[in-house]
């Protein structure tokens, strides 16, 4: 039997949303504070997933300025109606639901609307067309009483088409199979005139889940699925290789099947460092709802290919190498709240990529001159070649391994001479270490970095080869760093105002054995 490998997209691709428009798939995922915001991407067969853009593209939509790097566009929804693709998502501050945002769209390309604030509290938010037409908001918030209910509460209102406003009176539809625990990513489903209302509990970590309830009306009210969690791994051992399974999305092929995406983490030795990716699962509805990996219960790593989507064997993702000749970045490129527009640019000249060094550290909440793409391999080498010319301690330009409140900089810089030096340091909640340095004969470098098991480990070339030094994984990792989000691998700059720029002649990523 034909099967892919899971994840069917990794790296940090957290919190996946999914529909159909006949035979296409389009696809999004949390995108915090990363800009731009809310990946989309399109696939014909489920496994092979390709970027067409992102939802929030233009600052005039949404400010992230401000925020965590883990707060920021949270679990969006992305529905189609009518020739109309919606997305409605949370923008989250301090780990909390601030605004509600519905984006329309006639191509999930783009451009998307400016958005329209909705009337709503909580995160989570999603739609659901019923076979009369209307559409249904749903999110979770605080119950009003929590001491009865449990924490969390799933709601709903319509949505008015027209208007794009939510009309009518708000229901409390489920509090959730477990009543201790926060109940969250609701989405809704009909099938044979019954009402699925599929959920996630138990956190994001070991024990998250996922829950479901029913009803014969829209409204409620529900029942709780006794079958639940309907899928989890929470009861599995340390030497599962997928943990963290839940938050799910259903969605019907041409042929007829249903598949499920769902958020998960490839852990070793109980930390996890590429964050939450994307996993397909199969599932098969019965007379008492849908049944996850009906197989065998589980997400797998190998797992057999949908019917008739027409899917092959997918290659594995080579090496990758920019040379930045284009006028804009790839789609795999972020910055951090903003554009970096006026701090990075590509192209014309001698190509590659210019950073015009920025006042703004890494370590703030404004848009530091700092682009990054996705760690999606854990064994992994990443080289870029850049020439910077650095008049004080203060100016540095390079590589940077960066995960929430942890990252590693592997910069060019000068000592207090002015000698070309390249130094290694760790930032651990703000607070660097000097782990290496290097004098270097010119003022342009190969900077490397080396991923596996055990570490990272920085190199830089300059005619010879060095080893600055090895920083252990789990220093990288969620476990330790904090956050929802995973490692990026990035090139930055820093300096005081008028601090001069660096130049990247190219960027490598490549997958190791």
């Amino acid at each position: 039997m034909p099967t892919f490998s899971n994840p069917v997209l990794a790296g940090s691709h957290p919190d996946p949303s999914i529909c159909r428009v006949g035979e296409d798939f389009y696809l999004v995922t949390s995108s915090f504070a990363y800009y731009p915001g809310i990946p989309v991407l399109h696939s014909r067969d489920l496994v092979d997933w390709q970027p067409l853009g992102h939802v929030v593209d233009r600052p005039s939509q949404v400010s992230l300025t401000g925020l965590d790097v883990s707060d920021g566009l949270w679990a969006a929804t992305i529905r189609h109606h009518e020739g109309t693709f919606y997305v409605v998502v949370a923008l989250a501050r301090g780990r909390q639901g601030s605004t509600t945002y519905l984006f329309t769209a006639s191509d999930p390309a783009g451009p998307w609307s400016d958005p329209v604030v909705l009337e709503a509290e909580g995160i989570d938010p999603s739609l659901f067309f019923d076979d009369d037409g209307r559409c249904w908001f749903t999110a979770c918030r605080d119950a009003a009483e929590p001491e009865v209910t449990g924490p969390g509460e799933l709601w709903m209102r319509e949505l008015d088409l027209d208007r794009l406003a939510l009309t009518g009176p708000t229901h409390a539809l489920w509090y959730g199979a477990m009543r201790g625990a926060w109940v969250e990513a609701p989405h809704l489903y009909k099938r044979d005139g019954v009402y699925h209302l599929i959920g996630a509990e138990g956190g994001t970590e070991r024990h998250h889940a996922v829950t479901a309830a029913r009803a014969d009306a829209v409204t409620g009210p529900y029942s709780t699925d006794p079958r639940s969690p309907l899928l989890t791994h929470r009861h599995r051992g340390a030497a599962e290789p997928i943990h963290n399974v839940g938050h799910v999305d259903l969605v019907d092929t041409p042929a007829g099947e249903t598949w499920a995406v769902a958020l998960g983490v490839r852990p070793l030795d109980g930390t996890h460092t590429l964050g939450r990716e994307v996993f397909l699962v199969p599932v098969e509805w019965t007379a008492a709802g849908p049944v996850f990996a009906p197989d065998t219960g589980r997400v797998r790593l190998s797992e057999r290919l949908p019917a008739g989507t027409g899917a092959g064997a997918v290659a594995p993702v080579g090496p990758t190498r920019d040379d930045f000749g284009g006028r804009a970045l790839g789609p795999e490129w972020s910055s951090l709240r903003g554009p970096v527009g006026h701090l990075v640019s590509t192209g014309p000249g001698e190509g590659g990529l210019t950073i015009r060094l920025s006042p703004e550290p890494l370590t703030g909440t404004g848009t530091p001159a700092f682009v990054a793409r996705r760690q999606q391999h854990l064994r992994m080498r990443a080289r870029a070649r850049v020439r910077f010319t650095a008049t004080a301690p203060t100016q540095e330009a390079g590589l940077v391994v960066f995960q929430h409140a942890h990252h590693a900089t592997l910069a060019l810089t000068a000592d207090a001479s002015g000698t070309p030096h390249v130094v290694l340091t760790a930032h651990e909640a703000g607070s660097p270490t000097r782990l290496g340095a290097a004098a270097v004969t010119s003022d342009e470098v190969v900077l490397v970095v080396d991923s596996d098991e055990s570490g990272y480990t920085f190199h830089v070339e300059d005619g010879t080869w060095t080893t600055l030094g090895t920083i252990e994984r789990p220093f990288f990792s969620t476990e330790r760093a904090g956050g929802f989000v995973g490692v990026h691998l990035g090139l930055y700059g820093i300096g005081g105002a008028d601090a001069g720029e660096a130049h990247v002649h190219w960027f490598e990523y490549a997958p190791a054995r």
